[in-house]
């Protein structure tokens, strides 16, 4: 029989958040130079695969700040996340299936939780 989790709103709503602001910062890093500093291209053919990387003109000003400000978000969605109080309500093996069921809430229908697999 499949275990469902009655997650508390915010513990949802925060969860859902963290997909999104990690979402918004791996499309912005794929669209930003290679480097954050201004650096040559360069190119090796020596190692076991070949690397070559054209020259990055680096990031702006504005760029940095937004990467920052994302990570800074990430992180304290993290955090949030993983130390909720409801956490302390559940143990064991339980406590890894439901934060593996909390991470997939999000595909769910609306105000369906997806049962956890046992």
């Amino acid at each position: 029989m499949a275990t469902t989790y009655d997650f508390p709103s915010d513990l949802l709503a925060g969860q859902e958040e963290l997909h999104q602001v990690r979402a918004e910062l791996s499309a912005l890093l794929k669209r930003l130079p290679w480097s954050v500093e201004p650096l040559d291209g360069f190119s090796d053919k020596n190692g076991w695969r070949k690397v070559e990387r054209p020259a990055s003109p680096g990031w702006s000003a504005d760029e940095q700040a937004e990467v920052e400000k994302l990570r800074r978000r990430e992180r304290e969605l993290a955090v949030f996340v993983s130390t909720h109080r409801y956490w302390s309500e559940i143990t064991g093996p339980d406590q890894v299936t439901a934060r593996s069921a909390l991470k997939r809430a999000h595909e769910a229908p609306a105000g369906e939780t997806p049962p956890a697999s046992q």
